[in-house]
């Protein structure tokens, strides 16, 4: 299968890239550092239209929502800002389910303001005793009247502060497990709904959500009573391969910092770009960083072509260039010896950061059982 980009692909990557280097990265040391989400880089990322991608044209996107053109403005936006990054992926991932499961009624109100930046989505689904065993959620939805009651926690929800407008998962029939979860939409400010920062190794704005008695109009659930399990998988599905592409920039950043270092760097008399063990080093994360990619657009350029079951090749595209992104990582770190460990140096920050591509939707070990299952399906 060929890989390679379309002319309207590859005007986009260059669109993506530009905007990056030229209007991000001039703020990238400041943001990536910073619990709370700037305005000001959301700004830049809804004048270069970016968030138009994650939703259909008739409610304000850029057209057909296309895995490939997600995972194009990840790889590049990865590269200068991974914090620029999760929140373009985590505001469609929170939010691409409306338009897909959501009545007329719900695309056309929360849709568009989402599609032009000019509010934040987030996925408020996993919980405290609820990580890889999703049907394991305690929060619940029980319906009085017209109104559902919400009550229950979140934890590790991207854009979870910021966020105007959330889909988050309760179960409606606590019996059923993964089929008795429904999906609603939770608007910011909702009285019984609170936020706060959780501290982690790397800056984000990640958070804990607490829903209290929170009064939800029974037209806010998304989809079906029980649908909330399938909303969840079919949102996944989409943006898991995104999530690949997002550790394949993160990967070509430090590639590229690894050798422009061991260009410019002198030991012994000569650039450490001449040992052999450098070189050795490089060939091995190149060859890592070529792969992850290939994986990533194969299951993305599936994903759009309409196929079915392609649970195993998203979960192997995420598997592999997590996983290859976190030791091309570590290895940039090795070449830069001692300065890649001082604070402040981008490769000290993305030894950091790279953690959250192996831990974000799904961990590597869920996605390896995932592959085995379907192996054996057949």
């Amino acid at each position: 299968m060929d890989y390679r980009f379309t002319a309207e692909q590859e005007a986009l990557k260059q669109h993506v890239r530009t905007l990056a280097e030229e209007k991000l990265a001039p703020m990238a040391e400041e943001i990536e550092e910073r619990d709370d989400i700037q305005p000001g880089m959301v700004r830049i990322l809804a004048e270069g239209e970016l968030f138009r991608l994650l939703f259909p044209k008739e409610y304000g996107g850029a057209g057909e929502v296309s895995a490939v053109k997600i995972c194009i403005a990840r790889e590049q936006l990865s590269r200068i800002s991974l914090v620029a990054d999760t929140t373009l992926a985590m505001s469609g991932l929170g939010c691409y389910a409306i338009a897909h499961y959501g009545t007329e009624a719900q695309k056309r109100k929360y849709i568009p303001p989402l599609a032009a930046g000019e509010k934040l989505g987030s996925f408020g689904l996993t919980e405290p005793m609820a990580g890889s065993d999703v049907a394991n959620i305690q929060s619940t939805a029980v319906l009085e009247g017209d109104h559902y009651i919400l009550n229950g926690r979140k934890r590790f929800i991207s854009n979870g502060n910021a966020a105007d407008t959330l889909v988050v998962f309760a179960k409606t029939a606590p019996e059923k497990r993964a089929q008795g979860i429904s999906a609603f939409i939770l608007e910011k400010g909702t009285p019984g709904f609170e936020s706060r920062y959780m501290k982690l190794m790397f800056a984000h704005d990640l958070a804990e959500l607490q829903f209290k008695d929170c009064r939800l109009p029974a037209e806010n659930r998304l989809g079906e009573p029980g649908q909330g399990w399938t909303i969840a998988l079919g949102n996944l599905d989409l943006f898991r391969p995104t999530i690949a592409a997002s550790s394949v920039g993160c990967g070509q950043a430090a590639l590229d910092m690894a050798l422009d270092y061991a260009r410019k760097r002198h030991a012994f008399g000569r650039p450490i770009a001449g040992f052999q063990a450098i070189q050795f080093k490089l060939a091995d994360m190149a060859t890592e960083l070529v792969a992850a990619r290939c994986l990533v657009y194969r299951a993305a350029s599936l994903h759009d072509s309409g196929e079915e079951g392609l649970i195993k090749e998203a979960s192997m595209a995420k598997l592999f260039a997590s996983e290859a992104a976190k030791r091309i990582v570590d290895q940039a770190m090795r070449i830069h010896g001692g300065l890649g460990i001082v604070k402040g140096n981008r490769i000290e920050r993305l030894y950091r950061q790279i953690t959250m591509g192996i831990f974000g939707e799904g961990t590597s070990e869920i996605q390896k059982l995932t592959i085995a299952r379907q192996l054996l399906k057949n």
